[in-house]
């Protein structure tokens, strides 16, 4: 069971709730374009290197114009596998596993380091833009994995009834899109047929996430209300 975090505990292939928020809670996304540039920031430390230099961007050198590559950023990719995420205005959540016993971290200090010096930048700004470095949950048993990917991709009701089309992850859970550094698989396979006994009346993961489900087939009842998330008082 994932206790509230206080002390990180790092494991090898280790699933783990992360999220952050902006400092005295402000917002660290202020327009379209602050959420498309996490978002690409996410897919670059992500995709594999191979993809990567298929990314191929417009170069301007002495008057001449062509295609080139842009100097690659640090990259995870076989290191960080990716769950899920929701983006919400001023904090974000990440559900993701670790190959190895200390990706996590580099992960996180690389994508938040890299979205504060845009976001300082844009907005002519110094300091720090997170209220702390990050937090992060292990998780050990399936049914809080499966409860997490659910919380995560309900997050942004707080701000929209338009989950599918939220920044998250859920339209790659529902099959909207398809995103290669996004992997759904494993959360979904939890719904094949007596895979988890206490989802034998839910027959979809979106009716898992969109519908209020009775006490006796709920997780919340499963779990007997035991789980506490932190930043649930956001």
């Amino acid at each position: 069971m994932p206790a509230r975090n206080v002390v990180k505990t790092y494991v090898k292939d280790g699933f783990y709730h992360v999220y952050n928020r902006g400092v005295e809670k402000r917002n660290i996304f202020l327009d379209e374009q602050d959420y498309h540039v996490f978002l690409n920031i996410l897919k670059e430390a992500l995709l594999s290197p191979s993809e990567l230099a298929k990314t191929k961007k417009l170069v301007s050198f002495k008057g001449v114009t062509f295609k080139g590559v842009m100097k690659p950023p640090k990259n995870f990719f076989g290191k960080i596998e990716l769950l899920a995420y929701s983006l919400m205005p001023n904090h974000f959540h990440i559900l993701l596993k670790q190959c190895d016993e200390r990706s996590m971290h580099q992960f996180l200090q690389s994508i938040c380091t890299r979205y504060v010096i845009y976001f300082n930048k844009k907005y002519k700004r110094v300091g720090a833009l997170f209220q702390n470095a990050y937090k992060a949950t292990l998780i050990s048993d399936e049914p809080y994995l499966l409860h997490l990917s659910r919380y995560i991709h309900r997050n942004p009701l707080k701000y929209t009834e338009d989950l599918r089309n939220a920044y998250s992850s859920y339209g790659e859970y529902l099959g909207i899109r398809k995103t290669e550094w996004i992997k759904p698989v494993l959360i979904l396979s939890f719904f094949h047929p007596g895979k988890l006994p206490f989802l034998k009346h839910i027959n979809s993961y979106q009716k898992f996430v969109e519908y209020e489900n009775k006490k006796e087939t709920s997780i919340e009842w499963y779990l007997d209300g035991s789980i506490t998330l932190e930043d649930d008082d956001e």
